[in-house]
């Protein structure tokens, strides 16, 4: 059996959606909980998945999150052997950093339903299923595009959603893997957040219910194309 393993960040930022797709392809799922667990263990380097996800911190924490440098040493080391490799949010940050690209704040928030907007590669790419389709953003920096990598999806705040290195490697700036019924974990995990950004959780919810439903099966079409070519 593979083994896909996700370096979840915060309890409720986990797979998501993204779970039922990746056990229907025969993954073994294992958690690895940043900042707990040992992140430099062969098992992570050698996964025949690494997926890591988001969180409320910086890729430029190192000082005060000092198991960032374990994982951005983590993900060179894969990428380095075209080990195949999903990030989200704050992972498609640190897989950026780990390619040599700079991360920093944008000066707004993202936060909310928006559509993307897929670039030519994009189009022909496995985010093709999300042309202009409201996906869930969640962030206030934004990553470069790393030397080599195609830039996939950019959006109205933010012009990097999205890059891919060959077959092996994506980068995803949005949220695919939000299911719509958990939304509410994030509202009160981030309150501190949305409260300090001005942003209404009764707005978000609404754009949850007119958005959130038709989520799932797309996240779930991107993945099955990209592992389609990061397994071949």
């Amino acid at each position: 059996m593979k083994t896909a393993i996700a370096i979840r960040h915060v309890a409720f930022e986990d797979l998501g959606s993204l779970r039922r797709q990746l056990e229907m392809r025969g993954y073994r799922i294992e958690y690895r909980e940043a900042g707990v667990d040992r992140l430099d263990s062969p098992a992570l380097e050698q996964a025949d998945l690494l997926v890591v996800l988001g969180g409320p911190i910086g890729v430029g924490d190192d000082d005060l999150y000092p198991f960032l440098q374990q994982e951005r040493l983590l993900l060179e080391q894969r990428l380095r052997r075209r080990r195949p490799t999903l990030g989200i949010c704050l992972g498609a940050q640190l897989m950026a950093s780990a390619l040599g690209a700079p991360v920093a704040p944008m000066g707004h928030k993202e936060i909310g339903y928006a559509p993307l907007r897929l670039t030519d590669a994009g189009r022909v790419s496995p985010l093709a299923p999300l042309a202009d389709a409201p996906v869930l953003h969640w962030h206030g920096d934004q990553f470069a595009i790393p030397h080599g990598a195609q830039c996939l999806a950019g959006s109205e705040l933010c012009p990097h959603q999205a890059f891919a290195v060959e077959d092996y490697a994506l980068g995803l700036q949005f949220h695919p893997e939000v299911e719509p019924a958990q939304l509410e974990r994030w509202l009160i995990g981030h309150s501190g957040e949305l409260a300090a950004a001005g942003i209404d959780p009764r707005e978000l919810r609404e754009q949850n219910r007119r958005h959130g439903d038709a989520l799932p099966a797309l996240a779930a079409e991107v993945l099955a194309r990209w592992l389609n070519a990061a397994e071949a």
